[in-house]
């Protein structure tokens, strides 16, 4: 990250922090629209990973009020969050790969 870098937002987690910084250092991201879509981009990530944390716990499916098994509302929101990332990365004119393998 460059001195002139603008700072992650306070409520970034560590690695959407990291993320934030690489994608800075390795993208011309330098005017609002690409700062909001990295902040968009960071925050799907840490959605994506907390609801990847839920489901590891408490699995992929779980029983209504009746016994039926459904999905757990975790998996609805890990799939969007991780739609909403892929979004912004591709909005910033990112592909596949552009982040290595860090």
């Amino acid at each position: 990250m460059k001195k002139s870098d603008p700072r992650p937002p306070a409520h970034l987690s560590a690695a959407a922090k990291k993320l934030w910084a690489k994608l800075l250092d390795d993208y011309a991201l330098d005017d609002a629209a690409g700062q909001l879509l990295l902040q968009s981009a960071c925050e799907a990530y840490d959605r994506l990973q907390e609801a990847r944390r839920v489901l590891d716990k408490e699995g992929a499916v779980v029983k209504d009020r009746w016994g039926q098994a459904k999905p757990h509302p975790a998996a609805g929101i890990e799939r969007d969050a991780r739609s909403q990332m892929h979004s912004a990365l591709r909005l910033m004119k990112l592909a596949p790969g552009d982040l290595g393998g860090d």
